[in-house]
C-alpha cells in the first residue's frame, strides 16, 4: 500500500517550496542549536524538514486538526497491522449500504460528492467508536482520512466555499501516512502560542503566524469538524459552524500579539518567516502587521538581520503582487 506524505496537503501559506532556502538559513545562523520550536506549525513541513539537526523538536498549531496530522506523523508508535486492516475495510466500504449521516446530511453534493460524504461519516463515526483499541493508530487512520478527504473535495484548496458546479465523483481512497525515522524527543501542542511560549523553552523559536484576514479555522472548518467530531450546527451557504478559534494575528491586534510573543520567548535564536502582501489592493490579503513593526519588535530582542527571496504567493485574483518576496527575519537574542 502506498503512503502520502506529510506535504501532500493543499494548505494556504505552506513552505513547501521554500524549505531548501529555510533549512539552509536556519543551520547556518544557529550551528549550536539542539532544539526547535515550531510556534505556528502550520502543515508541519518545516519541522518535517529541520528535525533531523535537533535534539527536541515542539510543534503547535492551535488548529485541532493539524495537532492530529502532527501526532499522525511526529509520533511514529502506532500499530502498522491494525492500520492496514482497518484502512482495507475503509477502502471497500460501498456507499450503497451505509446509512445517511451528519456528514452526508450537511456536505453531500456540496464540499464532497453524496457517495464520498457518507463513506468519510461513516469512517469517522466507526473511528470514534473504536478509539480506545486503537491507540495511536486513531490518530494515524484520522490522518489518513483527513488527505484522503483533501483529494476528492469539491474547493479550490481550501474550504471557504464549494465549487458550485458538479461534484467530483472519484471514490475515496485512504493510505498510510509516511514514517518518519524521528529519533528527537518531540511534544506536540495544540494551544494558542502566546500562552505556550510562557511554558516552554528552546534553542531555536521558528515563527510563522497568519498575517492576513484569512481566519485558518474558518477556512478550513470542515478538517476542524472532522478531527473535532463534535457534529456542531453549522451556518451559511458555506455551511460553517461558529467558532472561538479566531487569531489575533488577522485582526487589528496582530501587532500587540506579535510584541507580546517575542517578549515572552525562551530562546536563544528567533527565525521569522514573512511575505510582503501588506500593500495588496485585496482586503483580505492586506498583512496586520508590517515588516518594520516586525523589524523594531524583533531588535528590542537582540541582533536582527534580514533574508529575502522572490517567491509566488497565493492569490485569489484581486491582486497583483509585484515584486512579491519571502522574507525571514534572523534575531540572536541578547546580542
Amino acid at each position: 500500500m502506498t503512503n502520502v506524505k506529510l506535504e501532500n496537503r493543499r494548505y494556504i501559506g505552506s513552505k513547501s517550496k521554500l524549505l531548501d532556502w529555510i533549512e539552509g538559513i536556519i543551520i547556518n545562523e544557529a550551528k549550536d542549536a539542539k532544539s526547535f520550536f515550531d510556534v505556528f506549525a502550520g502543515t508541519g513541513v518545516v519541522s518535517k524538514r529541520m528535525y533531523k539537526y535537533y535534539d527536541h523538536i515542539i510543534l503547535n498549531d492551535f488548529l485541532f486538526s493539524n495537532y492530529v496530522v502532527y501526532k499522525a506523523f511526529f509520533e511514529n508508535v502506532f500499530d502498522d497491522i491494525n492500520i492496514v486492516k482497518f484502512i482495507d475495510k475503509y477502502n471497500s466500504l460501498d456507499s450503497n449500504s451505509l446509512k445517511e449521516n451528519y456528514f452526508s446530511i450537511n456536505f453531500g453534493g456540496k464540499y464532497f460528492s453524496k457517495d464520498n460524504s457518507k463513506i468519510i461519516g461513516f469512517i469517522r463515526d466507526d473511528l470514534e467508536k473504536n478509539k480506545n483499541i486503537l491507540g495511536q493508530s486513531y490518530y494515524v487512520l484520522l490522518a489518513s482520512l483527513m488527505y484522503a478527504m483533501d483529494k476528492v473535495a469539491n474547493t479550490v484548496g481550501h474550504y471557504d466555499a464549494f465549487i458550485k458546479k458538479s461534484v467530483v465523483d472519484k471514490k475515496i481512497f485512504l493510505k498510510i501516512p509516511e514514517k518518519l525515522d524521528i529519533k528527537s524527543n518531540v511534544d506536540i501542542f495544540s494551544e494558542d502560542s502566546n500562552e505556550l511560549v510562557k511554558k516552554v523553552s528552546a534553542d531555536i523559536a521558528y515563527i510563522d503566524p497568519p498575517y492576513n484576514s484569512r481566519q485558518y479555522a474558518r477556512f478550513y472548518h470542515i478538517w476542524e469538524n472532522v478531527a473535532e467530531n463534535k457534529k456542531p450546527e453549522l451556518f451559511g451557504t458555506a455551511l460553517k459552524p461558529d467558532t472561538n478559534k479566531i487569531s489575533k494575528y488577522c485582526q487589528n491586534s496582530a501587532r500587540e500579539a506579535f510584541e507580546d510573543l517575542i517578549s515572552n520567548l525562551d530562546v536563544k535564536y528567533i527565525f521569522v518567516s514573512y511575505n510582503n502582501t501588506y500593500s495588496s489592493k485585496s482586503s483580505s490579503s492586506k498583512n496586520k502587521i508590517c515588516l518594520d513593526d516586525i523589524k523594531n519588535i524583533l531588535e528590542k530582542k537582540g541582533k536582527t538581520k534580514i533574508y529575502t527571496k522572490e517567491h509566488a504567493f497565493f492569490n485569489a485574483g484581486k491582486t497583483d503582487f509585484f515584486d512579491h518576496k519571502e522574507i525571514i527575519f534572523v534575531t540572536k537574542v541578547g546580542l
